[in-house]
């Protein structure tokens, strides 16, 4: 198991309660199409973990693979300037959040963000998020995810 996948899991286990069964795929679960393959599972099951900047503000949003951020209902969301929300930059992803994008985990960040939950993860038994790299992923109930995430409900898909 490679070093960040386990420091993820012993995260989760230590902040959250959770024993996290981690899959890791040598070949990458780079984008939600990747890991929905390696998985054989829906696309829509994968949790992806977007990091936005918020004119200024991180904002982490758990979105279905089958869903796209939509950055202007992110601004909306914190009275932020559509023109200064963004993709975050991934250096101050990985020193502000700790992880590297493509393998940030919903859960377990380094800095308190806001997090937000796309409903349409809800839809579905087992959802499958990142587990701290780019070829680790874990399965884990919706509900427990957004619970332990202290995410908002909210639908900012485009």
């Amino acid at each position: 198991m490679h070093s960040r996948v386990e420091a993820f899991v012993d995260r989760a286990k230590e902040k959250y309660g959770l024993d996290i069964d981690v899959l890791e795929f040598p070949e990458g679960t780079k984008t939600a199409a990747d890991a929905a393959e390696a998985l054989e599972c829906d696309v829509a099951q994968i949790a992806s973990s977007i990091v936005v900047d918020a004119d200024g503000d991180l904002v982490v949003a758990i979105t279905s693979g089958a869903n796209r951020v939509d950055l202007a209902a992110v601004a909306d969301r914190f009275d932020a300037s559509s023109e200064r929300t963004t993709m975050a930059d991934p250096g101050r992803v990985a020193d502000e959040i700790g992880w590297s994008i493509g393998g940030v985990p919903p859960i377990c960040h380094d800095t308190e963000v806001p997090v937000l939950f796309d409903p349409a993860l809800a839809e579905f038994d087992t959802v499958y998020a990142a587990a701290g790299t780019p070829e680790a992923v874990f399965p884990i109930d919706p509900e427990t995810l957004r619970s332990r995430a202290a995410a908002t409900v909210v639908d900012v898909t485009e």
